[in-house]
């Protein structure tokens, strides 16, 4: 049982819950989720609203119940927050006796971690949970226990605004004082203060393994004389420059520049081209009915195959995409408006195609009040409507962690429900800035909490390592996670993540072995894999692997 710490930055409060939840159900490692929260105010389940002083709003918290010990605190920037998900020993499996021993356990931890820090002195309160230091708060704590396992934990003051305390009766203590490292004097940085408590945390629940992953910390250049200019590498046809803000944040995760564009591929990254009948037919299918694909927008090496096997990924929400991810070709100009009756064509062109499995994707859609989730629905509902018996998986964005749009497309009970977590931890940040790594694992969580067959992928070769991957492969199985894709990135444009490296195809051999050995049911990895490739095959192969399973082509009806 392998003790997996990460690092994750800034994290809403609805995605860690679900992001911990998913975790409890299906993990069977502990884990440590280290991470900042926005401004939140939460309330326990014995909170007094009373000890709300002003309304959260109107001072840029959001308000969130939560089902956790305690009464009221507050969480934001500057605030290292602890989410320990671990197997406990105890008779109880949750009961007084094994919370107050848990409780005191993450106390003593803090009050190891604070001395390391140069504050001997913490300690804790004869009547109150936490760790205080001369009279005053310092780190909250609040748990939950469930058969055995752990939820929630604690929040450790670094620096945060200490202003907002002032807007509530901290923990429900009247007169309390809060304080945090800073206000103590102590000159730390919240990166020293994670690796503090990765340390002590290692020692009291590493013993029988530790594997740790960060997210690229914002300032941490590795490089400081890229920043103000681009980042060349040099090709038989001159500079190819990197975009500055690219640059920068391949820099802070430790990238240096990649290949030149004008490389020429290894033997086996050469997909064949196919131009024959049927490629001619899907076009003018798509064509007539004004629909898009996936394959021509993102310029799939795999389109002629796919096409010459009656097979293609449905783009929907239009062409133009909201966020500008690092590696993908697709357009990022303003939006249009939503073509109407979008869902109808695809449905009918799954029809005509005569479809057993069909892929829907969309470009990410942040201008939309639900990111465009109510389109999704439609679509898979007018495609069952129009050929029952067709299995239908969706690729999704993260609808920016909405739970209400995500669970419109979970409420139309997609066959394949698919997420791409895209690359490793450490380069989120460069690979998709607009995304976050806890939040896509927190997506996945859900959808498998909702009952369906859940689906993840990842693009190598932009700098990740392959100890990397199979950490991201160990977080995709933790959630749950059924399939997974791995292929090589293959970059677009010189403005583009440049190419670090191509990844042989016995490395993707061992990295799908690796996977699979985690828990996950079928893992679909080639230099030429994308995320809708053999797509049929791979849920067909999930089936097959594991007939407990749902089987993802048994729903042949149904409205959302």
């Amino acid at each position: 049982m392998t003790l997996r710490i990460r690092w994750l930055g800034r994290v809403g409060y609805h995605d860690a819950l679900a992001l911990q939840r998913g975790l409890v159900a299906s993990s069977a490692d502990d884990h440590l989720l280290l991470l900042e929260h926005p401004p939140v105010i939460t309330l326990g389940v014995r909170a007094d609203l009373g000890h709300l002083l002003v309304p959260p709003a109107s001072v840029g918290a959001e308000l969130i119940r939560t089902d956790r010990g305690g009464d009221v605190t507050y969480h934001g920037p500057g605030q290292l927050v602890a989410y320990p998900v671990l197997h406990l020993p105890g008779k109880r499996g949750g009961g007084m006796v094994d919370t107050a021993a848990y409780v005191g356990s993450l106390e003593q931890l803090v009050i190891d971690v604070l001395a390391d820090l140069g504050v001997p002195d913490a300690e804790r309160h004869p009547r109150h949970r936490g760790v205080w230091v001369g009279g005053a708060k310092v780190c909250a704590v609040g748990v939950r226990l469930t058969r055995g396992r752990s939820m929630h934990g604690f929040a450790l003051n670094v620096a945060p605004d200490l202003s907002m305390f002032d807007h509530i009766v901290p923990c429900g203590i009247s007169g309390g004082r809060v304080t945090s490292l800073a206000a103590l004097g102590i000159d730390t940085t919240m990166a020293a203060v994670v690796d503090a408590v990765a340390a002590r945390a290692a020692q009291r629940w590493g013993h029988r393994g530790t594997e740790r992953q960060d997210l690229a910390w914002a300032g941490d250049v590795h490089d400081p004389s890229t920043l103000g200019r681009d980042l060349v590498s040099t090709s038989a046809g001159g500079l190819e420059a990197t975009p500055v803000r690219l640059g920068r944040r391949l820099s802070q995760a430790g990238v240096a520049s990649g290949l030149p564009v004008a490389e020429r591929k290894p033997p086996w990254l050469r997909a064949p081209v196919r131009r024959g009948r049927a490629v001619q037919d899907l076009a003018a299918t798509m064509r007539s009915l004004e629909l898009t694909t996936v394959c021509e927008e993102a310029g799939c090496p795999n389109l002629s195959e796919c096409w010459a096997e009656g097979t293609a990924t449905f783009m929907i929400n239009g062409a133009r995409c909201t966020r500008a991810c690092g590696f993908c070709l697709v357009d990022t100009r303003r939006p249009e408006a939503l073509p109407a009756g979008e869902a109808e064509r695809v449905a009918e062109a799954t029809a005509r195609m005569g479809l057993e499995h069909a892929v829907v994707t969309a470009v990410a859609r942040d201008d939309l009040p639900d990111g465009g989730a109510s389109a999704f629905a439609a679509t898979v509902v007018a495609v069952r409507r129009r050929v029952p018996g067709c299995a239908v998986e969706v690729l999704i964005p993260d609808c920016k962690g909405d739970p209400v749009a995500l669970a419109r497309i979970f409420a139309s009970y997609p066959d394949v429900l698919n997420h791409n977590l895209e690359t490793v931890l450490r380069l989120q940040r460069a690979v998709r800035p607009s995304a976050g790594y806890a939040r896509s694992l927190a997506v996945l969580a859900r959808a498998k909490e909702a009952g369906l067959v859940t689906k993840s992928g990842m693009v190598l070769g932009m700098g990740e390592a392959d100890d990397e991957v199979v950490g991201a492969l160990a977080d995709l199985a933790a959630v749950g996670v059924d399939i997974v894709t791995l292929g090589q990135y293959l970059r677009p444009t010189s403005r583009h993540l440049p190419v670090a490296r191509w990844v042989e195809p016995a490395t993707f051999a061992a990295l799908a072995r690796a996977g699979e050995r985690l828990g996950i049911g079928h893992v679909e990895a080639s230099p030429l894999t994308r995320s809708s490739y053999h797509a049929k095959g791979a849920a067909h192969a999930l089936h097959a692997s594991s007939p407990a399973s749902p089987a993802p082509w048994r729903y042949d009806g149904g409205t959302a």
